[in-house]
């Protein structure tokens, strides 16, 4: 008994749009008509249909069904390549249900940076922007210790920088660079590459990204903001720099 199209379709489990796009890339054959102008389909249509909705279902792009219906050579290559695809398509996925349940753990934004979840409900915007940037900078040695850096520091620090105005007056900006020179002190003495940046640390890109990054992160900060982190910065490395050191060659911890 012949099937009309969307008879076809109720039966191969697709719709009536999908089969004639099907006709029009070549990969079902028109049926024969009946003398009134409807389309007859027999059995070997539908087999054909689940054929390719079978391959369809495994991902195979329409393009590639001619060569792997036909048992061509190419077909084992073109699954193989699909295998491996769909393998980097399982990871991703898996990274992002491990990100999601970090996220969700942690009570996290769900734009958080990778790895910064447990910190980032904690930190300021501004400071939550900046382990975005290092993702494209850093590679990921250099970022593990990133997020070590970030889960050390007091949890008070990032909300006081936040909170710092533009034209704070001189006090203000002491009291905070003295507390920032103490952690970055620390830091230097901690993860040594730091002192090295911005040649350390960086990925193949990170030269281009670096140069980015220095022009992006005056447009995060205020005046105010920059002047306490530069100035704990080169206060911490003077510290650094007269600590002398010892025959290992690691650098003595400061007292």
């Amino acid at each position: 008994m012949p099937w009309s199209t969307s008879e076809l379709g109720h039966i191969a489990g697709t719709t009536v749009n999908t089969i004639r796009h099907y006709h029009r890339v070549g990969l079902l054959e028109q049926p024969e008509r009946t003398h009134n102008g409807y389309k007859q389909y027999d059995v070997q249509h539908l087999v054909r249909l689940l054929r390719i909705r079978r391959l369809v279902a495994l991902g195979l792009a329409l393009s590639q069904i001619p060569a792997v219906s036909a048992g061509e050579e190419t077909s084992t290559e073109s699954l193989r390549e699909l295998d491996a695809e769909l393998q980097a398509s399982i990871e991703r996925l898996e990274q992002a249900r491990a990100s999601i349940a970090a996220i969700l753990r942690d009570k996290a934004p769900a734009d958080a940076p990778a790895g910064f979840e447990s910190v980032a409900s904690r930190v300021s915007e501004t400071d939550r922007s900046v382990p975005h940037l290092y993702t494209r900078l850093l590679d990921e040695d250099a970022l593990d210790d990133v997020r070590k850096m970030v889960e050390d520091d007091p949890d008070d620090l990032s909300a006081a920088l936040e909170q710092l105005p533009a034209d704070a007056d001189e006090r203000a900006r002491d009291a905070l660079v003295a507390r920032y020179a103490e952690v970055f002190t620390q830091n230097f003495h901690d993860y040594p590459w730091l002192r090295e940046l911005p040649s350390a640390g960086l990925t193949r890109r990170g030269a281009v990204v670096a140069q980015a990054l220095g022009e992006a992160v005056p447009e995060l900060y205020n005046p105010a903001q920059l002047d306490v982190l530069q100035r704990g910065a080169v206060l911490a490395m003077g510290r650094v720099l007269a600590v002398p050191e010892d025959r290992s060659g690691a650098t003595e911890r400061a007292g």
